[in-house]
């Protein structure tokens, strides 16, 4: 099954050319879940040809602008194109609010059903599941109630073993067996277990994404060992003071979290504008997690 991430946009609040908002698309088996929706979102989404339709559930952290400002206008996008199947937004309290405030001006009816969930952002929990895959919050520490996400997949199905297969099985044996079931004794052959022609099942991807945050070292537990990390690194460690003033991170202290969570890859976003070039964010964060990546847009991350 597909899992992967693309990065849409990875900037701070204040405009850059050629960094957008932050936007993320992870595709778990051709379903799409958006997570954050900065201005201009549905342009990036056209950019890199993800199809609206194709979205499940939108996830958004935390009502500053640059994480929610481009969600009424993928709404709006969505509902012209003759979208019918209901959308999930899930976000903190007051989103809600928002989007009717603004349907009720716009006098906007839309075809398709919202169907909100309301996010506590102090605590982990789940806050949603489907077939594919199971979404828990992550309490960030940020100036307003902000949450992060962790991204987990189903639990798949072992993979048949061909050396192990005995000869003579039909398509529909094989099919049972592929979804894991055994076959019953019969005239023409003895039973077979599932268990002794597959292999182990592949252990389930996971996905962590941190939204706008203080350094919260206590976090590390809650990913352990996570295929990927998206970690805000707004500033560098010069700039330290500034982070803490504003609620953010640095590079170094995204990559110290990384490390001390035992994570298999990291990406870093959510760049201040202050840094014209970026190459200093991603070694500060190399020196501590050598294989620290950016979160550029147009990145794309298989798992």
């Amino acid at each position: 099954m597909t899992f992967e991430l693309k990065i849409l946009g990875s900037a701070s609040a204040t405009p850059v050319l050629a960094r957008h908002p932050t936007a993320q698309v992870l595709t778990a088996d051709a379903t799409n879940y958006l997570i954050d929706c900065g201005e201009g979102t549905q342009w990036r989404m056209l950019e890199h040809r993800v199809r609206p339709h194709h979205l499940r559930a939108v996830f958004i952290s935390h009502l500053h602008g640059d994480h929610y400002f481009g969600l009424f206008g993928l709404l709006g996008t969505m509902h012209l194109q003759g979208r019918t199947q209901p959308l999930r937004i899930v976000g903190p309290p007051g989103l809600d609010e928002v989007l009717v405030a603004q349907a009720r001006a716009s006098d906007m009816h839309l075809g398709f059903t919202l169907e909100f969930t309301p996010v506590n952002t102090e605590i982990h929990a789940v806050v949603y599941e489907d077939e594919h895959l199971t979404v828990a919050t992550l309490p960030m520490r940020h100036r307003i109630p902000c949450a992060g996400y962790l991204f987990t997949e189903r639990p798949r199905r072992a993979n048949l073993l061909k050396d192990k297969l005995p000869a003579g099985l039909t398509p529909a044996q094989l099919a049972r067996l592929a979804q894991g079931e055994d076959l019953e004794a019969d005239d023409q052959q003895p039973g077979l277990r599932h268990a002794d022609v597959a292999g182990p099942a592949p252990a389930p991807r996971r996905y962590a994404f941190f939204s706008d945050t203080l350094y919260t070292p206590a976090l590390a537990d809650l990913i352990r060992g996570v295929d990927l990390l998206y970690h805000e690194a707004t500033f560098l460690d010069e700039h330290r003071e500034r982070a803490g003033q504003t609620h953010h991170s640095t590079a170094r202290q995204a990559a110290q979290l990384a490390e001390a969570a035992g994570v298999k890859r990291l990406l870093l976003g959510h760049f201040s504008s202050r840094y014209k070039s970026l190459e200093p964010v991603l070694l500060e964060a190399q020196a501590v997690f050598p294989t620290a990546e950016l979160a550029l847009e147009g990145l794309t991350v298989n798992l």
